[in-house]
């Protein structure tokens, strides 16, 4: 659609600034609809925020206590929608939730206000009987489900409540899903390419501005690249930044403020043997998640921190770590020290500023605000990593009475790369693919089936013997396996693939992840 012509510039009908999961997520679609696209991304695809998950998608069962039941509606429609184009990055899982009766609102929410006005006799506790009618809730608010629902546990005697305190005799279980969500960031990066759009990593946005009917972008990245595009609209989802973007790349403002919230995690050895996940409620009115994870951890998190200063890089703090094991050992029969500790990451939450009073209470939901002052600007603030598909959409809306011959929604029910497969079917295709390379044990098979899908067969293509597959740097981890990442997914350094890409800096020594890194710096020069 682009006619703006500049005998030095690109042009394209779309610029986006942002390499996170809304901004790829927005280049697929574009692309998918007829738009020329171009995404610049100042360091990796997800190396911020969009990494740093809690690797959930899920409707937000204690959103429904501040009464956002319009998030936790859309949210548990489009969890569906996303496992069923995803299988390989994303499954579904039981969430076990132990019931004791120090259960505790968090007081700012209006749940909390509304109970203590009509049952204050009730001091801020969550009464079982709500907590059932809440789960009741999230079974039907979405509408019809493919997922099992709630159910009410006897811990006694169960693989349940093995690992945890005697004290615990009653859980409920319901249903939510688990997903990569560093690699969702990078499919949907890929799809875009596919569809012809332009994806640039490690290229930071100098400057944009409005020259006539189009936006003028200058960027600083690799020396290939062009310095110069023009675009009739520019999206800004720059995540943490988009504030920075406003006032030091666009040089405007905005009535909107973003609230810097810090999600913390921790990751140990397992604490259990069963692949469900435990959502448990503390005495502070917070919650948190312990996750089954690659297979030998299990994940911890996540706390709610405000993140004075975006320039900080975030990380899980001392206090944070120590509150994560504390909350957890309530619960868990065997403690967790400090020394159990194999990995910590965290990432700061954009989260719309609402006023809240506490960072667990600012609203999750997204706020879209197009500036039509001129060529068209769509900043977007929040957001979460469950309705990201649906933001996507409700962006392109936005800039629709520009595009006349934007083509309609089209992304839902629609594969990512590798995702043409039923839910159900990750098993059958770990089999198939131990029947196509005899070398392959079932665990190699199925991190690889986990983690490419169909596309697995490609990543090994002709490799008829392990010999074929180049360099073994443990865990599976062939050259053959990088040399793919590196042409097919931006991978240029060690980081990218062992702590996005793939999780396999958990598995590999310090001599495995120098090698690593060595490698792919080695093809970078050769390339």
């Amino acid at each position: 659609m682009a006619d703006i012509s500049d005998p030095v510039a690109d042009t394209v009908d779309l610029f986006i600034i942002g390499g996170g999961v809304n901004g790829t997520g927005i280049a697929r679609d574009a692309a998918g609809r007829g738009l020329s696209v171009a995404l610049a991304e100042m360091g990796d695809l997800a190396q911020a925020t969009s990494s740093a998950s809690t690797k959930l998608f899920h409707g937000g069962l204690r959103y429904l206590e501040f009464f956002e039941f319009r998030l936790v509606r859309k949210a548990l429609r489009e969890r569906e929608v996303l496992l069923r184009a995803m299988p390989h990055i994303a499954r579904p899982m039981r969430f076990v939730l132990p019931y004791h009766r120090d259960m505790r609102f968090d007081v700012s929410t209006p749940a909390a206000r509304l109970l203590g006005a009509v049952l204050p006799w009730t001091r801020g506790r969550r009464p079982a009987w709500m907590i059932r009618f809440g789960l009741w809730l999230y079974d039907h608010l979405g509408g019809r489900s493919v997922l099992p629902g709630t159910r009410t546990l006897d811990l006694g005697g169960t693989p349940e409540g093995a690992p945890l305190h005697e004290r615990f005799v009653k859980a409920f279980e319901y249903s939510d899903c688990a997903v990569q969500d560093a690699r969702l960031v990078v499919l949907n990066a890929r799809d875009a390419a596919a569809r012809g759009a332009r994806i640039l990593t490690r290229t930071r946005v100098v400057s944009a501005r409005r020259q006539g009917d189009g936006w003028v972008i200058a960027v600083a990245g690799k020396q290939d690249q062009p310095a110069t595009f023009r675009a009739r609209a520019l999206i800004n989802a720059a995540g943490p930044w988009v504030g920075d973007v406003i006032t030091d790349v666009i040089h405007g403002d905005s009535a909107e403020s973003m609230r810097h919230v810090r999600g913390s995690h921790i990751v140990v050895r397992k604490l259990y043997d069963h692949q469900k996940c435990y959502f448990f409620q503390g005495v502070d009115g917070r919650i948190i998640f312990a996750i089954p994870f690659e297979s030998e951890f299990t994940l911890i998190g996540t706390t709610d921190v405000d993140h004075t200063n975006i320039s900080d890089p975030p990380t899980c703090t001392d206090a944070e770590a120590d509150y994560l094991r504390s909350f957890a050992n309530q619960f868990f029969k065997t403690p967790i020290s400090a020394d159990d500790i194999v990995w910590s990451f965290a990432g700061v939450r954009p989260l719309y500023d609402d006023g809240a009073s506490s960072a667990t209470a600012a609203t999750r939901d997204y706020v879209l605000r197009l500036d039509a002052d001129g060529a068209p600007l769509l900043n977007i603030f929040g957001g979460k990593i469950t309705t990201y598909r649906t933001l996507s959409e409700a962006s392109l809306a936005k800039l629709a009475p520009y595009f006349p011959g934007l083509k309609p929604n089209w992304t839902s029910g629609v594969p990512l790369p590798g995702g043409n497969f039923d839910v159900d079917g990750a098993e059958a295709l770990i089999e198939k693919l131990c029947a196509r390379y005899a070398y392959l044990d079932r665990s190699w098979a199925a991190r690889l089936i986990r983690t490419y899908g169909t596309e697995a067969f490609d990543v090994l293509g002709a490799a008829n013997s392990p010999r074929d597959l180049g360099q073994n740097f443990g865990a599976g981890l062939t050259a053959r396996e990088l040399d793919w990442a590196a042409r097919n997914e931006w991978v240029e350094t060690g980081e990218d693939f062992l702590w996005r890409r793939t999780k396999l800096g958990l598995h590999l020594n310090a001599d495995q992840v120098r090698a690593v890194s060595d490698y792919l710096a080695s093809r970078v020069d050769l390339a």
